[in-house]
């Protein structure tokens, strides 16, 4: 008898076949909940992890509007520079509640895709360095392997430095808090 999928991983799969495109959900018994542990999961180098993190911004109305940002497991968000990329000097990150009542995923395990709305999307242009980068599947244990170039695709991305220079020390508060890394994303 077939093994039931979990409704998170199916609407991660839904919403790749609507695009076209058949993807692998691997679940594991450990949390992929970080980026490090996703990379240990899947055997992957830390920057093929997608971290999915949430980010809000005010709408005309004072309402968060949410922007889902997909950034290299190695690398930390540059809020000024996303902020720049978005057009939305006011953008912060979103609380956990936030990220999960936006998308319809908790953190650890938000994926880039089949979220409860559309929301927008900016990718980090260090995950096209990869063949395959993995991305979590709507689970903290749960994650998918795909090309870079099919992930925008799947997401509507678009694809802007959004990263601190390595070079920078940064607050830290950028990946702190709702995150998903992917594969298994949450906020490392």
């Amino acid at each position: 008898m077939p093994e039931t999928l979990h409704p998170a991983h199916q609407r991660v799969l839904d919403a790749a076949a609507r695009k076209g495109v058949t993807l692998q959900v691997v679940t594991f018994p450990e949390s992929t909940h970080t980026a490090e542990e996703a990379a240990r999961a899947v055997g992957a180098e830390l920057g093929q992890i997608v971290k999915s993190l949430v980010f809000v911004a005010p709408d005309d109305d004072g309402a968060a509007q949410p922007i889902v940002v997909l950034v290299s497991g190695v690398n930390r968000v540059d809020v000024a520079r996303l902020a720049a990329v978005a057009g939305e000097p006011a953008i912060r990150r979103a609380s956990a509640r936030e990220a999960d009542e936006l998308t319809g995923f908790v953190i650890g395990g938000i994926p880039p895709i089949g979220h409860a709305r559309s929301l927008r999307v900016i990718m980090d242009p260090d995950l096209g360095r990869f063949t395959t980068v993995w991305a979590a599947a709507g689970t903290q244990n749960a994650v998918f392997e795909v090309p870079p170039a099919t992930l925008r695709m799947l997401a509507n991305a678009i694809v802007a430095p959004i990263a601190e220079d390595r070079g920078e020390k940064g607050t830290g508060l950028a990946d702190a808090g709702a995150s998903s890394p992917a594969g298994a994303p949450s906020g490392a």
